[in-house]
């Protein structure tokens, strides 16, 4: 928490929370430690949450994550800190990214959009010209939807590992205890 306090010196802290007036109705819910702990569970469910809520809602993640990290118990922090890998600079990244995805998973390509482009220039679908724009939109949606679910899921398992990896670590780090030789033996 410390290492964590020093690198992102406004993050918000349990009692900030507690009194924040917009947070009133469910500010009790914000206040309990377990939310605020980092170990071995709630961290890797903090990055799954905020990798998730990050991807599924351009605007309005670290509400999402916060909330959705109050019934799975998952370290509300980590989860708002996670969620800043998708922010106005890389969104453009991620847009072209989801939109190759969801073109990719739907197998939308040239040939099948040439064909539609086709039957919608004949003028009999003319009404209908915003579904070129619609048909880009979806397909960028779905993609966002399976960028949320893949990256919450590996996002989980890496952090797991490396929380594993990190405590290994320190363990052997650690200084042996040394047995204390009492002066009556």
């Amino acid at each position: 928490m410390t290492w964590l306090r020093a690198r992102w010196p406004r993050m918000p802290r349990r009692e900030d929370m507690v009194r924040n007036k917009y947070l009133a109705p469910i500010a009790h819910r914000f206040g309990r430690s377990e939310l605020w702990r980092f170990t071995r569970r709630s961290v890797p469910r903090g990055v799954a949450l905020g990798l998730f809520a990050g991807f599924i809602i351009p605007v309005g993640q670290i509400f999402l994550a916060a909330f959705l990290a109050l019934p799975t118990r998952a370290n509300v922090p980590v989860a708002a800190l996670v969620t800043f890998l998708t922010n106005p600079f890389t969104l453009p990244f991620w847009l072209w990214v989801a939109n190759e995805v969801g073109s990719f998973v739907l197998k939308i390509d040239s040939i099948t959009t040439g064909a539609a482009n086709a039957e919608l220039a004949s003028g009999r679908w003319s009404d209908f010209g915003w579904f070129q724009m619609l048909e880009g939109v979806g397909v960028t949606a779905f993609g966002f939807v399976v960028l949320s679910i893949l990256s919450a899921s590996i996002g989980y398992v890496v952090s797991g590992f490396l929380w594993r990896f990190v405590v290994a670590r320190k363990w052997t780090r650690r200084p042996a205890r040394r047995k204390v030789v009492s002066p009556a033996e």
